[in-house]
């Protein structure tokens, strides 16, 4: 097999843990009522996350930044959980998703993948978001590639034809390494290969852990990135 050029990565939940993050950062914060869960409270700012940006894309609202669509649905669901924040707290927890850890794999697979390919972020995540949760988190990008850059977010194609045409290389030289299969299928959709990371404890380890089957039609299934990056001789 012909190995490609250019690895892409989706980010949230594929690279860093988005839940686990941010009900830690909530539980700290302790500001929560006594009967809401911060695991639940995250799961459900998160699941407001596809059908805002489904808004924009349909244009019912203008182009946003996902910083921005974050704090809508932030608003909506201190709203529905009755939790009462002034404009300040508002804010520092909205910028709680510049602040995810990465997994454990996450920093050695992709120190060893960079070793091989070029490494790019292709997430929805705007370009300032991506730029500080990398600085924080240590993450080895040689580009950061974001929605923003294209004013689509994926599934559309533009995103993924997108970094292809960045880095002037064929769609098949690229390959999009993501623990979601609705975007892989989206990239193969485009040309591009593609890589699926297991992540079963992405929505919460208190949940019943997601299926991580992936599809036989990926180039490659990986238990995680330091998997991946031995498969590809890394």
């Amino acid at each position: 097999m012909t190995l490609p050029r250019i690895l892409a990565f989706d980010v949230f939940g594929t690279v860093v843990d988005w839940h686990g993050s941010i009900t830690h950062e909530l539980e700290s914060l302790n500001i929560l009522p006594e009967d809401v869960r911060a695991a639940d409270f995250v799961r459900t700012w998160r699941a407001g996350y596809k059908p805002a940006m489904a808004r924009v894309m349909a244009g019912e609202l203008g182009w946003m930044l996902i910083d921005d669509l974050h704090r809508i649905i932030l608003d909506e669901v201190l709203d529905e959980y009755g939790v009462d924040l002034d404009e300040a707290r508002r804010r520092h927890l909205n910028l709680a998703w510049h602040r995810l850890d990465p997994w454990s794999d996450s920093v050695p697979g992709l120190t060893r993948l960079r070793q091989g390919f070029t490494l790019c972020s292709l997430s929805n995540g705007n370009l300032g978001l991506l730029a500080n949760m990398a600085k924080r988190a240590g993450l080895p990008w040689d580009l950061i590639l974001s929605a923003e850059v294209f004013r689509a977010y994926k599934p559309h194609s533009a995103p993924y034809l997108g970094v292809a045409n960045v880095f002037d290389v064929e769609p098949s030289e690229v390959m999009l390494v993501a623990a979601h299969q609705d975007d892989l299928d989206a990239a193969r959709d485009c040309g591009l290969r593609t890589a699926y990371i297991e992540r079963p404890a992405e929505f919460g380890r208190d949940q019943q852990s997601k299926d991580v089957s992936g599809s036989p039609t990926n180039d490659f299934h990986a238990e995680s990135l330091e998997d991946l990056a031995t498969q590809l001789d890394c």
